[in-house]
């Protein structure tokens, strides 16, 4: 393992992952939990999870990796990504760093995510929370469609920034240009171009794992939305919900994508108290 030092905080230390150099943070103490990012152009564990580490890890040890594919870890030799090479990646990750049992915490893409480590390696998860979650089919959504094919621009970047957030006042000029040139970092958006192309519902799919699978689940899980989410409908955790017979679901109003901003302090005591049952 190598500390990187760097004045960007969205780069932590550097672990080898499946052959991958991954970057990821790690703070705190106590029971490990694992913060997995979406899919949002430009994002990283930090930027996804910065105002969620600090509180949590004052009860856990929170550890949140930039899947392949994001962030500042490496790339595959071939720049091509599915759930088998996310999965790989992950599990192997989680190897890496000595850890065999987890509690996952899934936003969005990172949902699906969690999911799919659960559903495939179920005894290597403890507990799960999945926010705003992807993982089951869904008709594609205008908004989901507009982040999956994003095009760099200030102005594009400021309009996806409108769907994730309820509250407008969170969409500053400041906070649009720091996540616009953390997506044209070079050879960001070549990757993220290739991720989920025409037809996207296609990505959706390929996400999705089979509800019947789901059903078989037996961990305690917290699902979380945000009600006003304009990118993954809250139809898809009401059904998670039905599916998942040890889970409870907990619905913020006046809330979109960003559960874990808009409702930061609320979102970080829900999620410790659930993990320390």
């Amino acid at each position: 393992m190598t500390m990187m030092r760097s004045e960007n905080p969205e780069i932590g230390a550097t672990i080898e992952a499946s052959g991958l150099a991954t970057n990821y943070h790690d703070h705190g103490n106590g029971d490990p939990v694992v913060l997995l990012h979406g899919s949002g152009p430009g994002v990283t564990a930090w930027a996804n999870w910065r105002l969620t580490i600090p509180p949590l890890s004052e009860r856990f040890r929170v550890i949140a990796p930039d899947v392949t594919g994001f962030g500042y870890t490496q790339k595959t030799s071939d720049d091509r990504y599915d759930m088998e090479r996310w999965l790989d990646h992950l599990t192997g990750f989680l190897d890496a760093i000595g850890l065999q049992k987890v509690s996952v915490v899934g936003n969005s893409f990172g949902g699906a995510l969690a999911l799919a480590l659960a559903i495939r390696h179920p005894e290597r998860v403890d507990r799960l929370v999945l926010m705003g979650a992807a993982g089951l089919d869904f008709e594609l959504t205008p908004g989901l469609d507009a982040v999956w094919g994003y095009e760099p621009s200030l102005e594009s970047m400021r309009s996806l920034i409108s769907l994730f957030a309820y509250d407008q006042a969170l969409v500053s000029d400041e906070l649009a240009e720091m996540r616009y040139r953390a997506s044209v970092r070079p050879g960001v958006q070549e990757s993220y171009a290739r991720m989920f192309p025409p037809p996207r519902q296609d990505g959706i799919h390929m996400l999705a794992r089979d509800e019947e699978v789901i059903r078989n689940l037996g961990h305690e899980t917290l699902i979380v939305h945000g009600r006003e989410d304009l990118v993954i409908p809250l139809e898809s955790s009401e059904r998670l919900h039905r599916l998942i017979d040890r889970s409870q679901l907990h619905v913020f109003g006046r809330c979109g994508h960003w559960t874990q901003i808009e409702h930061g302090e609320r979102f970080v005591r829900l999620v410790a108290d659930f993990l320390a049952e």
